[in-house]
């Protein structure tokens, strides 16, 4: 008995961002996805159906229910490591490449094209397109923006009654339209194009891409011997310096703007100073003149005075610039302190360079210490900023600033410059940023081995290249690490002992802190106690709550701080 033909092609838009990986912006994804659909001629052939923070049953289930012709899955891919989905408490579970191969072999007769607009995919489409006709992965990391404008041409085509092919090719030029130079990323495998072989077989084969994941990675290991200490910030040499797309490419655009400011917050040891370095080194070589002052460096009675601070800021940049030391010309009486700073900027430093002139502000929370210095100093800043927008001289300044701790002082929503410009909260690394780090050290270690690095750690950038350099360089195995990370003896000791004498002094800290390691789910604090131990580095927000930065601080601590 024949079966009456089918009216509607489903869609089935698979969603998942699980909690500890880079927040991706899917909901705007599947927007476009569905404005697309139905602005085209035949949006009566086609029915689009969703499902979100995907599970490996949710998606068996999802695909059984709905009947799909076409699978769209949009998320975070981890190379021959699989795709990463969510488990029950939203984080990431891996579904390895022969997992997804078997689901797909059992859905061969209903599914006619898998679109896996994830990075690091291709390795999955590879082995998906043994059973299916047309399957589409990424070669590399894929942006946002490209992952978003590549499902649009591909679905306006599919929607105007186009071919597969065809509508890949439209994908990839409306990648290349919008002025994103990643319209070779995606790549179309058909079955047509395989012979048989078993899902065991095909991670075995030749092609490099399909052979190695670390092949897709951008940059090859680093020999032992030239290792960074993980100490400090990451020169700008070194490749071990791993990029959290887009933020590196909005602050080069940015930074291009006359008049511009950026502000990169994140706790430390996060890698503030390390894109500071690189923003300004991009300005360099966009032919600016570039100025780095990190705050920890002045003396503490230049902090706690206004006219000693801005004198000492005046010095400091001069000196940076390899100009004559003009201050005290420009420091005469009947001024105030904040006027003669702008003098000497716009009447000497500024006039006397004909190029745009980029200053790295490091560390600036050390003013907010001194709330009525905060004040005043912020507020020229701003001051500063919004002449920019409008005078020629003012609008070859642009500032980079970094701080870690939340701005409480009492600023004038109008006289701050943390409320305008660009800003940039650093996240934690995702898998697949770890994985390259992993890869970046030499270390051939198996998705079981990473997990459990991760499962220390989470993706905090100094704690991950703190336990990948000592075990790349042979001084500890993964085990003892994860045996003694926790404790005095292990490679935190100093890092963690100084955190427990900070926390010991403030019985109110302590005492935020005891209630945070002892719960296993997230804990509400006074507002200032949780934003305090988040800018050190012990604990991170879930909403308005806080749970511990990763499980190293909460075994540490619960011992240290003597929580049963």
């Amino acid at each position: 008995m024949s079966s009456s033909p089918r009216k509607k092609k489903t869609i089935l838009f698979l969603a998942a961002n699980p909690k500890n990986s880079t927040p991706l912006r899917l909901g705007k994804e599947v927007q476009e996805i569905s404005d697309a659909l139905q602005r085209c001629k035949k949006r009566d052939k086609f029915q689009l159906e969703q499902e979100w923070a995907v599970t490996h049953t949710n998606m068996r289930r999802a695909v059984l229910d709905y009947n799909p012709q076409i699978v769209h899955f949009s998320g975070h891919g981890a190379g021959e490591d699989g795709l990463a989905l969510e488990d029950e408490t939203g984080l990431i579970k891996l579904v390895s490449v022969q997992a997804l191969a078997a689901l797909f072999e059992v859905f061969m007769d209903q599914v006619e094209c898998v679109v896996l607009n994830a990075c690091y995919s291709e390795v999955q489409a590879n082995a998906i397109a043994r059973h299916i006709p047309y399957v589409i992965g990424m070669n590399k990391a894929v942006g946002d923006n490209a992952a978003r404008e590549f499902a649009v041409g591909f679905y306006d085509a599919l929607g105007a009654g186009k071919s597969i092919e065809f509508a890949y090719k439209l994908g990839c030029v409306s990648i290349s339209m919008a002025g994103i130079p990643e319209e070779l990323t995606p790549v179309l495998k058909k079955k047509s194009d395989f012979y048989y072989a078993p899902v065991s077989d095909i991670l075995e084969e030749s092609s490099p891409a399909v052979a190695n994941v670390g092949s897709s990675l951008p940059s090859p290991p680093v020999p032992l011997l030239n290792l960074d200490n993980p100490e400090g910030s990451v020169s700008l040499d070194s490749p071990l310096y791993i990029e959290r797309p887009p933020i590196e490419s909005d602050c080069y655009q940015t930074i291009a703007k006359p008049g511009a400011l950026i502000r990169v917050k994140a706790p430390r040891k996060m890698g503030k100073t390390s894109l500071l370095q690189r923003i300004l080194h991009h300005s360099r070589e966009q032919g600016h003149q570039t100025a780095y002052l990190n705050f920890q460096s002045a003396d503490g009675n230049f902090i706690s005075n206004l006219d000693q601070l801005l004198q000492w800021f005046c010095g400091e940049i001069t000196n940076e610039l390899n100009l004559e030391y003009r201050v005290a010309d420009y420091w005469k009486q009947g001024m105030g302190s904040k006027q003669k700073c702008g003098n000497y900027f716009q009447r000497y430093l500024l006039a006397t360079i004909n190029t745009p002139l980029t200053l790295g502000l490091d560390e600036v929370d050390r003013v907010f210490q001194y709330p009525q210095i905060a004040q005043e100093f912020f507020g020229l800043l701003r001051a500063w900023h919004e002449k920019g927008k409008n005078e020629p001289a003012w609008k070859k300044l642009r500032l980079v600033i970094s701080y870690s701790k939340e701005v409480y002082i009492p600023l004038n929503i109008n006289q701050s410059p943390f409320n305008v410009g660009l800003p940039i909260e650093l996240p934690e690394f995702n898998h697949q940023q770890i994985v390259d780090l992993v890869r970046k050290h030499q270390l051939n270690w198996p998705a079981r081995k990473i997990e459990q690095l991760i499962g220390m750690v989470d993706g905090h950038p100094y704690l991950l290249r703190k336990a990948l350099y000592e075990i790349a360089r042979g001084y500890l195995t993964l085990e003892e690490f994860l045996q003694i990370a926790p404790t005095e003896e292990g490679i935190y000791g100093d890092h963690l002992r100084h955190h427990l004498i900070n926390l010991t002094a403030d019985p109110n800290l302590e005492a935020a802190m005891k209630q945070v390691v002892a719960s296993s789910v997230p804990v509400r604090l006074e507002a200032n106690l949780a934003f305090k131990l988040r800018s050190w580095g012990l604990v991170k927000l879930r909403g308005n709550d806080v749970i511990p930065l990763c499980n190293l601080c909460r075994l540490y601590f619960k011992d240290r701080l003597g929580v049963r």
